[in-house]
């Protein structure tokens, strides 16, 4: 696994600066390289695999929200000078990857989103979060997976330290409220870059009718279902989602 490079409020990974063509992954709430290594280690050397930390638990409360985290990654791809960027967005990713497009799509190849809000979603409802309650935290992750086998107890660990984490815990309510405010339904049609849409027929969180909206309001998305599989499909299946991935990049490159 890659280091992380820190410059200024900037933390992230990068494969490849050399490499001609650079992929940008937005990740969710929840976990960050964990849901990206099988992306990264297939495409590393190939492009410029980017992984940016979203800061979500450091943004003074103020900027809190959807509104914050695509200012940080705005300003994140003008410090770094890409010109152009592949972008893919996992879940609350995916929304800010969308609202990235809108507002810079000269700058963006294609457009990759899996699970991604913007339209609607299943969060960790009123009951979030039972500060203390492993088991609950446990079930809450297992759900996001087809094969509860993916949540495994660091992935478990990781969310539960954040939910009892208090200063974490109301980032993570407030960022959640922000992006349910934050629908972009009217807005899909402005998008002209090439979209793929990889989906998991059993998403618990973002639902399969979820991915065949955004492909019927996004003028030029094609929808791939994958099967038995949840809200994070670059985890459950890592080699047929970097299959579809790759072929999509050859096809827009």
């Amino acid at each position: 696994m890659q280091n992380f490079k820190e410059e200024g409020k900037f933390k992230y990974i990068e494969t490849n600066p050399e490499a001609g063509e650079t992929l940008l992954l937005l990740h969710g709430l929840f976990g960050a390289l964990s849901n990206f290594g099988g992306i990264i280690d297939r495409f590393g050397e190939q492009y410029n695999v980017v992984v940016p930390i979203l800061p979500i638990y450091d943004m003074p409360l103020r900027k809190v929200g959807i509104g914050g985290l695509l200012e940080h990654i705005t300003e994140f791809v003008e410090h770094k000078g890409y010109e152009k960027v592949h972008v893919l967005g996992n879940s609350l990713g995916g929304h800010i990857s969308l609202l990235y497009v809108l507002s810079q799509q000269p700058k963006v190849s294609s457009l990759i989103l899996t699970g991604s809000s913007g339209l609607f979603e299943n969060a960790f409802g009123s009951s979030f979060p039972k500060r203390g309650n492993y088991e609950f935290i446990k079930e809450k992750t297992e759900a996001t997976f087809y094969n509860k086998e993916v949540a495994t107890k660091e992935l478990t660990d990781e969310v539960f330290d954040i939910v009892n984490d208090r200063n974490k815990a109301i980032r993570v309510v407030m960022t959640a409220k922000s992006a349910i405010r934050h629908n972009v339904e009217d807005k899909l049609e402005q998008i002209k870059v090439p979209t793929l849409l990889i989906w998991g027929r059993e998403d618990n969180v973002t639902p399969f009718f979820v991915g065949e909206k955004f492909e019927k309001l996004i003028p030029n998305a094609r929808l791939i279902a994958v099967e038995k599989c949840g809200h994070a499909p670059m985890m459950e299946y890592p080699d047929l989602f970097n299959d579809y991935l790759g072929a999509f990049l050859a096809e827009v490159n």
